[in-house]
């Protein structure tokens, strides 16, 4: 029969994604559920930067969780390239509130690359005295016990210790569906890929040994790739040295978006990981629940399979998803399962997008693969 390679084939690859599926599902629930790690001998201590760059609506509860850590030894920089940024007043404000904690406020930008997160945080660095210095997005919202938990990660074979986020709080259905791109497909593979010795950095949180950065060329030498995150990985594996993950993602209040606000986000991450790790971007399309639907509609129409098999496997397959949601604690309610198929139905077409184009513009300013790195030492506007 003509058809017998063709089902064999498109039965082997729907039979392998469900396994993958299923494989790092299982992985991050037995992760999570672990006893959380301890910090191994004594407490170094940590700078923690914070770059801010204008005012978001939950900014206040996202910067004021950086003065509740329980760790012993930490200081707080914050770092804002502007003087005229409205989020000005509101560390100003947060600092003044808490005078037990060693924090300050630079304001200034230093072109050192052509990352404007990088630009911002060069002068925090140049201000740190810790012996790590960890590198934390605003917008994520630090448990007390955080730094407790991204030492913890640290081994002698570590290089650098990230975490991805996860969505919280999302406010209508493109809030669920920024949740589900977050949650239930970027963290799960990227914690199930730590899982099996593979793990890569998340620019929300870096957590550095300061010497390690310093010698390497600083923060600056992290702007040769498109995103932070992917000069950091690529760092730490060509000195022999390995990028692991804190056991658990750190949760990120999303709020209100609209769809063109999480179109361009994601767009802009296709763009990322396709300038940054382009053999492995070519097989992303296959991920999601797109492609192997597909080719069980197509062993259908080949009389190989029932068509009730269709409703069953995306059933099973979001069940799946809805299991580890309700164990992890993260958004699962019906609204976040239709969510979870509109997300999956994007994805080859952000695939595409990834392809289509060789830049994006993030927070007001063009980026594009190779950019421009003006000379290190020529900076502006330190304070």
């Amino acid at each position: 029969m003509l058809s017998s390679p063709l089902i064999t084939v498109l039965a082997a690859f729907v039979a392998t994604m469900a396994a993958l599926h299923f494989a790092s599902i299982v992985l991050v629930w037995w992760r999570l559920r672990r006893p959380p790690r301890a910090p191994r001998g004594p407490l170094p201590e940590i700078s923690v930067l914070r770059p801010v760059c204008g005012l978001d609506p939950h900014d206040a509860e996202t910067l004021g969780s950086s003065f509740d850590l329980s760790y012993p030894h930490y200081e707080l920089i914050f770092c804002i390239a502007s003087p005229e940024d409205p989020a000005v007043p509101l560390v100003e404000r947060l600092i003044a509130e808490h005078p037990e904690r060693r924090a300050q406020l630079l304001v200034g930008d230093s072109a050192v690359s052509g990352n404007p997160k990088l630009n911002n945080l060069i002068k925090g660095w140049d201000a740190a005295r810790g012996e790590y210095v960890l590198m934390t997005d605003s917008n994520v919202l630090l448990p007390p016990d955080y730094l407790q938990q991204m030492i913890a990660a640290w081994r002698p074979d570590t290089g650098l210790v990230s975490s991805p986020a996860v969505g919280l709080r999302g406010d209508g259905f493109w809030g669920a569906l920024e949740c589900g791109f977050l949650n239930g497909y970027q963290a799960r593979w990227q914690l199930a890929s730590d899982e099996v010795g593979n793990g890569f950095a998340q620019g929300k949180n870096l957590l550095w040994q300061r010497d390690f950065l310093a010698n390497a060329g600083g923060p600056a030498i992290l702007g040769r790739d498109l995103a932070e995150d992917v000069g950091a990985t690529k760092l730490v594996r060509g000195a022999g040295l390995r990028v692991r993950l804190a056991q658990k993602p750190f949760p990120q209040p999303i709020g209100q978006r609209s769809f063109a606000q999480v179109w361009s986000r994601q767009l802009r991450w296709a763009r990322v990981r396709r300038a940054g790790f382009v053999m492995l971007f070519t097989t992303e399309i296959l991920t999601g629940a797109a492609a192997p639907v597909l080719a069980s509609a197509a062993l259908v129409a080949l009389g190989a399979l029932p068509w009730a098999v269709l409703p069953l496997g995306l059933a099973g397959w979001f069940g799946l998803e809805w299991a580890l949601a309700r164990a992890a604690g993260w958004p699962s309610g019906m609204r976040d399962l239709i969510a979870w198929m509109l997300r999956d139905a994007l994805i080859p077409a952000l695939w595409v997008g990834g392809w289509s184009g060789r830049g994006f513009v993030w927070r007001g300013t063009a980026m594009s693969e190779a950019p421009p790195q003006p000379q290190l030492g020529k900076r502006k506007g330190m304070g």
